[in-house]
């Protein structure tokens, strides 16, 4: 898939996995280290440990099971009991389910399935990130044109400020390997193959399907530049159908689910259904919820609004100021990013991209092919500030849009040209290495992003895995 050996990729490999092993062992520690909080958060009965193969995944792994990921674990192992799980899309959970009865079944002698789902969820995520950044760094090398600047932009991705959703029972590493491999096939115009992989992040996550719009500006360049033909506007047309589908057909088994009673038999263990009582969760055939009689009968959105508060505006509130700080490096870099990309390609911003105007020895992060990712950064994060849990914009920017490793990777190579050495060797060398070596020596323009990087990596890592509030 990825094509002839590149040095590059290998150093891409080894320095992710590298990255996500330190993040399993700063889990480990700051779980020994600090004491977990009590949070008000999703918690359902599980039985104890019962093996001593339970009690080790369980001192190694139970960082990973936090929050959300309570959430993921839970719905893998017994279902969408609960009318608020389907917040929560399917693929991450159907993944981590099929590992633990596939190739970790065997150890269902001394494992639990939950110890199982926790192991699965870190060899899957281990290797998706390590596959996202792979990607990252192809797609970089067909869009920017420059294979050092993907190469670093990769690097960056693998301690990047959301580093611990990279890790844990999140669906973050999915949606990214999915979404940077489909967005890489479509810049060399494999459309249906690019819609198959960025259809599966729409299994992931919601927001995946924004990657629709990478198909519709796509035709409408090629019909505004009289160069649309038949053949390749059913390809694009198939492509947002796909991208869609499993949006809507999960939509559907949620309506299914909750709104018509006579749909399965639920045989709702004792202790799941108690905690449905003293939490007034909804269960399958009580009461039909009122969104099942709307027109067009969302789950979605209406467990976001009812369960989380998410809406237009909603989550401007004084108490929330912290959580705004919380997110304000990823807003205030994505800002930037596009600021500067905007100043420098002025008479292509104002026609959006879509004119076909002379571009030739213009590449890099200010190439005319970056212009849709700045759009699609753009977008998300206006959305993401107005419309949803803004602590969530960090990770949502960081797992969606190359564009921001692309901008620090610039920003970088322009302030600290040195890092890529003068020797020729067969193996490629690490700059994300040397310029840790050189941290005295940076310029502020360098170590401010960096130390973005490092510090929600670290910090992050020691307040989620301990049920602290994070992104």
């Amino acid at each position: 898939m990825w094509g002839s050996h590149d040095p590059f990729v290998d150093e891409i490999v080894h320095f992710s996995l590298s990255c996500r092993g330190l993040t399993l062992v700063m889990q480990v520690l700051f779980n020994l280290l600090i004491p977990d909080h009590t949070a008000d958060a999703f918690s359902p009965p599980r039985p104890l440990p019962v093996s001593h193969g339970d009690h080790i995944v369980e001192f190694l792994f139970s960082g990973l099971g936090r929050w959300d990921a309570e959430h993921f674990l839970f719905i893998a192992e017994h279902g969408y009991v609960y009318e608020h799980n389907t917040a929560f899309f399917p693929l991450l959970p159907m993944v981590i389910r099929g590992l633990a009865q596939g190739p970790f079944l065997p150890l269902a002698g001394v494992l639990t399935l939950r110890s199982r789902l926790l192991l699965s969820s870190a060899f899957l995520n281990c290797a998706c990130s390590t596959l996202a950044a792979v990607s990252l760094y192809l797609l970089g090398c067909v869009t920017l044109q420059s294979r050092r600047t993907s190469f670093l932009a990769a690097l960056l991705f693998c301690m990047s400020p959301i580093s611990v959703f990279m890790t844990v029972a999140y669906s973050e590493s999915l949606f990214a390997v999915a979404t940077f491999t489909g967005l890489w096939q479509l810049q060399k115009n494999r459309f249906l193959l690019g819609s198959a992989l960025l259809s599966l992040a729409t299994a992931a996550r919601s927001n995946g399907l924004v990657n629709a719009g990478f198909l519709v500006y796509s035709e409408m360049k090629a019909f505004l530049q009289q160069r649309s033909r038949h053949g390749l506007k059913a390809k694009r047309l198939c492509g947002i159908v796909l991208m869609i589908l499993p949006f809507a057909i999960f939509q559907g088994y949620c309506y299914f689910r909750f709104c018509i009673p006579s749909y399965g038999v639920d045989n709702l263990p004792e202790k799941l259904a108690q905690l449905a009582k003293d939490k007034g969760y909804r269960v399958h055939g009580e009461t039909v919820p009122l969104w099942c009689s709307y027109c067009f009968p969302l789950a979605y959105s209406h467990i976001q609004s009812e369960y989380w508060g998410v809406g237009l505006l909603r989550y401007f509130q004084l108490r929330q100021l912290p959580n705004f700080l919380l997110a304000a490096p990823a807003v205030f870099l994505g800002i930037c990013a596009a600021c500067k990309y905007i100043s420098a390609n002025i008479e292509l911003c104002r026609y959006l991209g879509l004119s076909d105007m002379e571009t030739k020895g213009r590449h890099g992060f200010y190439g005319p092919r970056v212009f849709v990712y700045v759009a699609q950064l753009s977008f998300l994060m206006v959305f993401g500030v107005l419309c949803m849990h803004v602590q969530v914009v960090t990770r949502l920017l960081f797992s969606s849009c190359p564009v921001l490793f692309w901008f620090c990777a610039h920003i970088i190579e322009e302030k600290e040209p040195w890092i890529w050495g003068l020797e020729k060797r067969k193996e490629a060398s690490n700059p994300a290495r040397r310029l840790f070596r050189a941290w005295h020596s940076l310029q502020t323009q360098t170590q401010i992003p960096l130390g973005y990087f490092l510090a929600y990596w670290v910090i992050g890592t020691a307040l989620h895995v301990n049920f602290l509030p994070w992104t």
